[in-house]
């Protein structure tokens, strides 16, 4: 019995290890278990800390084949039906699937002997990565998580860390809820510590869903705020101001509600340029303006030919009177525009207003860039046009200065191609006005998102990337009212976090910030998770026992009971989930 013991402990573990050094993503063993190497921060949700890798083990997911029955019984009668048609079947992947608690303590028993050399001496005593096991909750004390650690002295293995995670369903009686003493309790029944620390953790969302009349509108923008402290006195305390505060932020274009709806449909239109010349069609938006784009183009050119001031007179007179057609959003902000606007529009950027808001067609484009092509060969218009412009038009405009102009042949996409150069020129001084106005960066900075040295597709997602940190500082200046200092450094790493990553909305970022800037958004609203933990011992002797409070179940692989008072909106108080996680410290003998 010892031996086949032995050789399973032996076999697993080679598992284990061919994941961790090879760096898999998952693997089979004994063809009912999945092992995944993951990381551990996303998978364990508040139950894990950290984001190192650790495997988890679960069932392997079956999958459920739902086959046409009727196409099988009418086969044989109908002779037409290809074989696809009659081989036609859908699968669909389950979520993840726990295991037996039996099997997961197996598994955890094989772990824990393969990192003793003394039990296990044929096995490598090198760490293995933590391992945790998806169980079923169905023992007394309803277990949904068993995990297991190396805890090391110097490079050598010297015992582990064995979890057990309990988890039960909503309630909003707090009356149910452990006292701090209590959970103080079972932590001294099971390691007997001398001295003892309470840390709590809690998380306020402060930005994301609104509900309007009982129903819930969802944003794909979300701002939380992680508290962390010590010296819990009672369970669910509101964080005090001593506490670390770390702000996670995430935040998609596109909100109606954004001040920055406006610039980001300005971008939209860009985006569509840009995938109209990487595949050769184009889905034109709806456009704003009544008039068409060769009426507009006509009437702004009978403007400049008529006028008897100055260009710089002019440019600023047209400045203003395409802001006033371009209209504003309900939900901008006074100071919003007056930092986002521009007096400085020269004649390009106008020109690149008006097409943007009423062409539908290539034809469009094509007609009313050679209605300026033609208006600057016959010297009828001398615009004025900014220094550092890098637009195909710019050019041929500087050269209408010396009536020395090039053939261009607006045929095929070449238009589309001028078009989407100058919308690039005008949002990048858009951004640049911003930024640079608010003291948030300098140029130098902003070298890698201004630069037209890479080809079209490229400056236009750089562009993107752009955008989407205004709109991450629009968020925090407009709507949290942080204090110059932490926009500043927020821009610094979203600047740095966008030169070396591709574009994410997904992507949480992270700023630490004082409680007492925030303070007015949390302290009287409830806590989406809030948790203690009591802690005794030091280094890789540190034993905890934590108790976690969350509005959603920690645990995804188990179907929990929801309070039904909830559910019907008649109590004001939130439901939570309770989750407790318990650790006992195995030392090997030396």
């Amino acid at each position: 019995m010892g031996s086949k013991i032995i050789a399973d402990v032996v076999q697993f573990s080679k598992m284990l290890r061919s994941l961790q050094d090879d760096c898999k993503d998952s693997c089979i063993y004994d063809e009912d278990v999945q092992i995944l190497r993951v990381n551990g921060g996303k998978h364990l949700h508040n139950i894990y800390t950290g984001d190192r890798p650790v495997f988890i083990c679960e069932k392997t997911a079956p999958q459920i084949d739902h086959e046409d029955d009727k196409m099988d019984e009418t086969h044989s009668d109908d002779e037409t039906h290809s074989d696809d048609e009659t081989n036609h079947e859908v699968k669909i992947e389950l979520g993840p699937q726990p295991l037996t608690i039996m099997k997961a303590r197996q598994l955890l028993s094989w772990y824990t002997m393969s990192q003793n050399s003394i039990v296990s001496p044929a096995v490598s005593p090198a760490p293995l990565l933590p391992l945790w096991v998806r169980c079923d909750m169905a023992d007394p004390a309803g277990t949904t998580w068993l995990g297991a650690e190396t805890a090391c002295t110097g490079n050598k293995v010297s015992g582990v860390k064995l979890y057990a995670v309990t988890c039960a369903g909503s309630t909003v009686d707090k009356g149910a809820f452990i006292t701090l003493d209590e959970l103080k309790q079972e932590h001294k029944r099971r390691h007997h510590p001398s001295m003892m620390v309470a840390r709590g953790t809690a998380q306020y969302s402060l930005f994301g869903s609104t509900v309007v009349e009982n129903t819930t509108i969802e944003s794909q923008s979300s701002v939380t705020v992680d508290f962390r402290w010590s010296h819990v006195e009672t369970i669910l305390e509101t964080p005090p101001l001593s506490s670390m505060a770390t702000l996670n932020i995430k935040v998609s274009s596109g909100d109606m509600r954004s001040p920055m709806y406006l610039l980001y449909k300005e971008l939209e239109f860009l985006q569509i340029l840009a995938d109209g010349l990487r595949t050769g069609e184009t889905e034109w938006m709806e456009p704003v303006e009544t008039r068409s784009a060769v009426q507009m183009t006509r009437e702004y050119l009978d403007e400049l030919q008529n006028t008897v001031k100055t260009l710089q007179d002019q440019s600023t007179k047209e400045a203003v009177k395409v802001k006033t057609e371009m209209g504003t959003s309900e939900t901008e902000t006074e100071i919003f525009n007056s930092l986002m606007e521009r007096g400085d529009l020269d004649f390009i950027e106008q020109l690149w207003v008006r097409m943007r808001n009423s062409v539908t067609s290539y034809q469009d484009v094509g007609d009313c860039l050679k209605m300026v092509i033609k208006a600057l060969q016959y010297g009828d218009i001398k615009p004025w046009i900014h220094r550092d412009s890098s637009s195909s038009l710019s050019k041929l405009i500087l050269q209408s200065y010396h009536h020395q102009m090039d053939h261009v042949s607006l045929t095929g996409l070449t238009p589309v191609h001028m078009l989407l150069e100058m919308g690039l020129d005008k949002m990048r001084k858009d951004y640049i006005n911003y930024l640079i106005g608010q003291d948030l960066t300098t140029l130098n900075h902003l070298s890698y998102y201004l630069s037209t040295v890479e080809d079209l597709q490229e400056q236009v997602i750089r562009l993107r990337k752009l955008h989407h940190l205004l709109e991450i500082m629009v968020t925090c200046s407009t709507f949290l009212c942080l204090p110059y200092d932490r926009l500043f450094f927020l821009t610094q790493l979203c600047l740095q976090y966008y030169k070396t990553c591709p574009y994410d909305e997904d992507h949480e970022f992270k700023l630490q910030i004082k409680p007492a800037l925030i303070s007015h958004f949390y302290q009287k609203e409830q806590a989406v998770s809030w948790g203690v933990e009591v802690s005794s011992g030091n280094g890789p002797r540190e034993v905890k026992t934590s108790w976690l409070l969350s509005d959603k179940p920690l645990v995804e692989h188990i179907i929990f009971e929801t309070d039904e008072t909830t559910v019907n909106g008649d109590s004001e108080d939130a439901a939570y989930f309770t989750t407790m996680v318990c650790c006992s410290l195995v030392n090997f003998a030396a």
